[in-house]
């Protein structure tokens, strides 16, 4: 008892900000099993290194900036990245020229990485959250993130500020999308707050609204219930569709145009406009072209395959579709630009134990992929005997005559 006194009073004393650099690139998991120095909240501590590190890969320049506090892992795993958040500057930018940004609002802050990203863009930024920590943590970290904070008047405030007070040019909605219990929630009605029932308001308080929604959500659907709808933007990250957004301008009454974009990639920003209410598609195969001679295969990105558009690829490209179901297409030489994964194809085959055989020879691992085919990749990966991964990548699929094959590619 008298040796662990004597611990005590002499253990070094270490303050929070000491302790989080200290060990800042440590388990957080092995961190919580230790006993903390004295002087040290372990708890907050523990929380501010688990939230640095997810901010290393999702939010790399709050990550660079010394000092600034991080909630809880729920809020960094629901936040926007830096990429998406810049995406969103980028559309203001667009749409409201610089001499109408005077005054925006985030009626949902949350942790403030969007607002974070288009408050310089305003002379007055007004972030509102409903969560008092959310807010504690704002008013410490928005000072230090925002560039040009000197000409950008700054407000923190709670959810009941009156919207009808101030005329704003710009407002920006990210709805909590779980319910009282915690579930994930999709509808829109089903969000908090319900954008539903407060747009006309927003639009009447504003010139722009951009609403942030789930990536599972509807587009048709959504579409049919916000009104004057100008923009859609399907945005994934490195193939990963993340979100969906909904501009809304005041008095906007023609049909709105969709952009697909995959942001970290090559991949260049498709817009589609919508006509007659519905996304132009062309379904259409010109028999002229010949199959059985393709050098090149494309997989759009999942930004377009959630806008329901890739049928108007062969539109804007000198691409066909293998089926109306494959979302496959194909072509004669190689197109750099084309949203999505290319390939360069190797060979194929129909699926007779003989074809396979010559298709696939002495591979023992490939990447397989399943288009509009009647079966699993885990079935077919046991059928044919190949583990994951390597550089040789297989496709599955359903060929316009019906017939099924198989297609063998590399990266070009």
């Amino acid at each position: 008892m008298a040796f662990r006194s004597l611990n005590r009073i002499f253990a070094k004393r270490m303050t929070n900000e000491e302790y989080i650099a200290k060990y800042r690139e440590e388990d957080v998991r092995r961190l919580a099993l230790k006993r903390a120095p004295e002087g040290v909240d372990l708890k907050w501590c523990l929380q501010q290194i688990e939230g640095w590190q997810l901010a290393r890969h999702k939010l790399p320049r709050w990550a660079a900036t010394e000092g600034l506090w991080y909630p809880a892992r729920l809020s960094m795993e629901q936040c926007s990245s830096e990429q998406t958040a810049d995406y969103k500057r980028q559309v203001v930018e667009r749409l409201l020229p610089e001499g109408e940004r005077q005054r925006m609002v985030d009626l949902t802050g949350g942790l403030g990485v969007d607002f974070a990203a288009m408050a310089p863009l305003f002379d007055e930024a007004v972030y509102v959250e409903i969560l008092p920590e959310l807010r504690r943590l704002a008013e410490h970290n928005m000072t230090m993130l925002i560039e040009k904070m000197r000409s950008t008047a700054l407000r923190i405030c709670a959810d009941n500020f009156p919207l009808s007070i101030v005329n704003y040019q710009f407002i920006y909605v990210d709805p909590a999308r779980r319910d009282g219990a915690g579930r994930k929630t999709v509808g829109i009605d089903d969000c908090t707050p319900n954008v539903l029932e407060m747009q006309d308001e927003l639009l009447a308080n504003s010139k722009m609204v951009m609403v942030k929604l789930s990536p599972m959500l509807d587009i048709s659907e959504a579409l049919r219930q916000l009104h004057n709808v100008c923009e859609v933007h399907v945005v994934s990250v490195r193939g990963e569709c993340k979100e969906l957004l909904f501009v809304m301008t005041k008095g906007h009454s023609t049909e709105p145009t969709i952009h697909c974009v995959n942001l970290d990639s090559d991949d260049e920003i498709v817009v589609w406009r919508m006509a007659n209410g519905k996304r132009q598609k062309d379904f259409s195969f010109f028999h002229s072209f010949n199959f059985s001679f393709f050098h090149f295969l494309y997989e759009p990105n999942s930004s377009v395959l959630k806008a329901g558009v890739q049928d108007v690829l062969t539109e804007r490209y000198p691409v066909e579709k293998l089926h109306p179901q494959s979302n496959l297409f194909v072509s004669e030489s190689l197109i750099p630009h084309f949203p999505g994964r290319r390939f360069k194809v190797t060979g194929m085959s129909d699926f007779s134990k003989k074809g396979l055989k010559e298709l696939i020879g002495d591979l023992r691992q490939a990447n397989l992929t399943i288009r509009n085919f009647p079966t699993n990749v885990a079935s077919l990966r046991r059928q044919l005997k190949l583990a994951e991964g390597g550089d040789t990548y297989l496709f599955a699929t359903t060929m316009a005559d019906g017939s099924h094959a198989m297609i063998r590619c590399v990266k070009p």
